[in-house]
């Protein structure tokens, strides 16, 4: 059986650049094919329409819906949209979402759901942001989440539903994940070295707290001389997080004790610590 995974992108996280790659990072696994539809950087209803119509024309066997602040009317559009088609829908989004209302009405729905909490809102000032600035933010931001383990605890939790279909669940049968990532759930299990972990930590505890500095920069403060520092060091905080991932990789290195799980062909996910060893 080929399970087929829909993807709407809607705006943009860190979270969603990743999305579909993570389940199949050398593209060659047979049991399982994606489709991914984007609004781009907008989240107005004629683009959510668009993205949502493309997906159901597919008829994929669950979907997930990528977005920033996923109580947003857009989202809440998709998502809905979509379950009404019969469609089980996971929602993948930021922290934001859960200190707005309608948390509560998504945490009671029928809908899947990770939040991702390192995955921070960007310092968009015209003053600051240019193209190369949201590039350079959104790859430390996306080297902080996969070498924490968020990315990896997505990849798992989508696997998961990938497992059931395949098994013979359909529809309201699937049990979707309903997770919020932090911390600590992040970075168990992902380091052989206590002092990589503590670094990881470290760095999403700060990726995390990036969210708030850039939102009192972005609307909470009215004059440009005074929310461009404030913007500015949202990003420099960024940075620190992706360097401290990489001083956490590089102690995994030091001890070989890097731990590597690939997908096989089928879909099973196999595993290793030792470079040159075989994952079994």
């Amino acid at each position: 059986m080929v399970v087929k995974v829909g993807v709407a992108k809607l705006g943009n996280i860190a979270s969603g650049v990743m999305a579909e790659l993570l389940l199949d990072e050398r593209a060659d696994r047979e049991d399982m094919m994606t489709f991914m539809a984007t609004s781009g950087t907008k989240l107005q209803k004629e683009d959510v329409d668009r993205v949502v119509s493309n997906l159901k024309a597919w008829q994929p066997d669950f979907a997930i819906v990528v977005s920033p602040n996923g109580v947003l009317e857009g989202p809440v559009g998709a998502r809905e949209d979509l379950k009404a088609a019969g469609i089980p829908t996971i929602v993948i989004t930021d922290d934001v979402t859960t200190k707005k209302e309608g948390w509560e009405l998504l945490k009671a729905s029928g809908f899947g759901y990770i939040i991702v909490k390192a995955d921070a809102m960007i310092g968009a000032r015209r003053e600051f942001l240019d193209p190369i600035e949201m590039a350079d933010y959104n790859g430390n931001l996306v080297k902080v989440l996969a070498l924490t383990g968020a990315f990896r605890k997505i990849q798992m939790e989508l696997d998961k539903v990938i497992d059931q279909v395949k098994a013979g669940k359909k529809g309201a049968e699937i049990e979707l994940p309903k997770l919020v990532l932090n911390a600590d759930n992040s970075t168990k299990g992902e380091f052989t070295n206590p002092y990589a972990q503590a670094k990881a930590r470290a760095a999403y505890e700060i990726a995390s707290a990036v969210a708030g500095v850039n939102v009192k920069g972005c609307f909470m403060t009215k004059e440009w001389t005074d929310y461009v520092p404030i913007v500015t060091s949202a990003h420099e905080m960024m940075r620190a997080a992706a360097n401290l991932c990489d001083q956490a990789r590089e102690l995994e290195k030091g001890c070989d004790g890097v731990i590597r799980k690939p997908h096989k062909k089928t879909g099973e996910i196999v595993s290793k610590v030792t470079l040159i060893s075989k994952p079994e």
